[in-house]
Formats: C-alpha cells, structure tokens, sequence
C-alpha cells in the first residue's frame, strides 16, 4: 500500500515549531519525486516543499529559510521541519509522493495561533 499517510500537525503558537511526518510502504528508492503541499479555508492547494529523486530542492518562497524538506530512504518517511511559525501558514498540509502517478496522503492540520 503505497498510500501516504501524514502525521504530526496540531496547534502551535506563532514562532513555534512542528514537525511533520510521511510514511508509506512504497520504496523512496524508486519514487520519481515528493512534496509537501497545504491548503489554507478558501485558497488554492499550493507547494510548500518539493524533493526530487535526485535529491534538488524547491521551497515557496514564503517558507524559505523556515522549512526543511527531507527524507529517510531506510524507512520510507518524509519529513517537514516548520520553524519560525506564522498564523498565515495555518492550513491542511499534504504530502504527495510520485512513482508515474501521484499519491495524496489524507491531509493533517496545522493551526498557528498569534
């Protein structure tokens, strides 16, 4: 089951810091590419991270030098280290992880308070 499933959100303060998480039974080894996304009430879905099989990085320019995108190939765990928290990154966060197609993970919610 190659299905991802998110983990981690919750409520933080402005400032504050989460950690979300990625897992899936599939093989990071032969995913074609990963990526965070999120949706704010009202907005369209859009990138927050990407990470290419090949290891290059992309980062919306508002999370730039706030977020970490990574991975474990051992255990087939995405990651997003969220530093520096504003109330404007509250949204559902989504992970989508790519072998030919792309598969969405069910989405976990971060709220940040001011």
């Amino acid at each position: 089951q190659v299905q991802p499933v998110e983990s981690g959100g919750g409520l933080v303060q402005a400032g504050g810091s989460l950690r979300l998480s990625c897992a899936t039974s599939g093989s990071f080894f032969t995913a074609n590419s990963m990526g965070w996304y999120r949706q704010a009430p009202g907005k369209q879905r859009e990138l927050v991270a990407d990470l290419t099989y090949g290891g290059r990085t992309t980062y919306a320019d508002s999370v730039k030098g706030r977020f970490t995108i990574s991975r474990d190939n051992d255990n087939n765990i995405m990651y997003l280290q969220m530093n520096s928290l504003k109330p404007e990154d509250t949204a559902v966060y989504y992970c989508k992880l790519v072998w030919g197609i792309a598969y969405w993970g069910q989405g976990t919610q971060v709220t940040v308070s001011s």
